[in-house]
């Protein structure tokens, strides 16, 4: 059992919470009667995304047994067997389905669009440079914009493009992580191949500053301020700063760009800026 739950990678649900960012960006975090909406959507892109990582590492089985890392993975190692794994696959995704179809209309129909551009993504547009990190950071927004139709809270168009950008930020980082660790052009997943480092520097570098900028014309925009009543909004950013260049710290000067989630799991400077981050806009939004 314990190389299913591995398979279904729940160390990753954390990347689901982004339904809770409309909520608690809104000022309405203590709202408890949205949650149990909230919770079941969260729970419902769980399965969904669950379902999708027991594709990639299906498809990816044979080239994942070639990399230094990915070769532990269950289905890669033996551990799991494909039939069990692919029938855990669509268990997953029907009560995802289900889930989200019994939650809401709108709802539902971003978790199909989800679904399909993840498929899509496993069967052939991973393989398409750009696109590939485009449509990996698209999954976050979906969680956003699925997070504000359950709790009826719209979403700002600043959220939106910092939600994106920094999703496309990591992405980059992934594909940093990939090639540093890929010398072996045999264990690179195929749009990896059309990167180089010099690219992905210029762009993480490009994309680090655009990511600041938006969020400081997020944290003075007339439009927030009045929604949200404070003018203290930027005072938040000196965390983004230092949280960015903790991440390139480790990108570059200590080559590790792995997986987003495991790097902020582990490393105490990017957890406590987090929670820095998290304290702040607390106690600027709610304790007035």
């Amino acid at each position: 059992m314990l190389v299913y739950l591995k398979l279904i990678r729940p160390k990753q649900w954390v990347k689901n919470l982004f339904v809770f960012v409309p909520l608690f960006f809104s000022g309405h975090f203590f709202e408890f009667e949205l949650y149990p909406r909230l919770i079941l959507g969260f729970l419902s892109f769980s399965m969904a995304a669950s379902a999708i990582y027991i594709l990639n590492d299906y498809k990816d089985r044979e080239v994942d047994r070639l990399h230094p890392t990915k070769k532990d993975r269950p289905l890669a190692s033996g551990k799991a067997k494909a039939s069990v794994s692919l029938a855990l696959m669509l268990i997953l995704e029907t009560i995802a389905l289900v889930t989200g179809f019994i939650l809401d209309s709108s709802f539902f129909s971003i978790l199909l669009i989800y679904l399909a551009i993840n498929i899509s993504y496993s069967f052939g547009l991973n393989k398409i440079a750009i696109l590939d990190i485009i449509l990996v950071a698209s999954g976050f927004l979906f969680r956003v914009y699925a997070g504000s139709i359950l709790s009826e809270i719209p979403t700002s168009h600043w959220l939106a493009l910092m939600v994106m950008l920094l999703s496309l930020f990591l992405a980059l980082a992934k594909r940093r992580d990939d090639l540093v660790i890929g010398k072996d052009k045999k264990v690179l997943r195929t749009s990896s191949r059309q990167y180089n480092l010099e690219f992905i520097n210029s762009c993480l570098t490009l994309f680090a500053g655009v990511i600041l900028v938006c969020y400081i014309m997020y944290s003075v925009s007339p439009e927030v301020t009045e929604r949200l009543n404070t003018q203290w909004l930027f005072t938040t950013t000196i965390f983004v700063i230092a949280g960015i260049m903790r991440y390139l710290q480790i990108t570059f000067v200590e080559g590790d760009s792995g997986s987003p989630t495991s790097i902020l799991l582990k490393d105490r400077f990017l957890l406590i800026t987090l929670l820095g981050w998290i304290a702040s806009f607390y106690l600027i939004l709610y304790i007035r």
